[in-house]
């Protein structure tokens, strides 16, 4: 006699999954994130489509489910803050006083400084961003990255050499 295999459409076999995998799902996306209440949000979205598509996910491949949509959502999420930074960015210029040279000038910077950033290396833009975009103190930053206070001196150390290379002092 073949035992069935357990389905995750089981309110025990759901239970199971999320007292197993919650925490540790929302720490994933909390390092990511470094904010707590967005990775809680994301981790109760995540569980509420796994429990949607209970039906179309096998017990045994429930974590990398978790992980995968999780990570998507997140990066759906970052994708939108994007576009709503870009959109507020292109507000505040429309109402300037500016003369259309420097806007040119500094649309033109702007450039080269989002694809000096987007050059980093990971670890080094990571870091970058977390202190000089999230305001984040190299303490924090430890946390989120899981790495000490002088890893995180240094890839930032290093991430400010190779700007200032790309586009020089300002």
């Amino acid at each position: 006699m073949s035992k069935q295999p357990k389905s995750v459409c089981e309110e025990k076999a759901y239970e199971s999954i999320f007292n197993a995998h919650s925490e540790t799902l929302r720490n994933f996306i909390y390092y990511k994130c470094g904010n707590i209440e967005q990775a809680e949000d994301i981790v109760q979205e995540t569980f509420a489509k796994l429990w949607r598509n209970c039906a179309k996910v096998i017990f045994e491949k429930a974590k990398s489910y978790l992980y995968t949509v999780a990570r998507n959502i997140f990066l759906n999420e970052a994708a939108h803050k994007k576009v709503v930074i870009q959109h507020q960015v292109h507000l505040v210029s429309d109402r300037t006083n500016e003369t259309p040279e420097f806007l040119l000038e500094e649309k033109e910077f702007m450039l080269k400084l989002k694809k000096a950033i987007a050059d980093l290396p990971e670890k080094q833009r990571e870091v970058f961003l977390l202190s000089r975009i999230d305001k984040k103190k190299y303490y924090e930053i430890s946390d989120i990255v899981g790495i000490s206070v002088k890893a995180v001196e240094k890839r930032m150390s290093q991430a400010l050499i190779m700007l200032r290379e790309r586009i020089g002092d300002i």
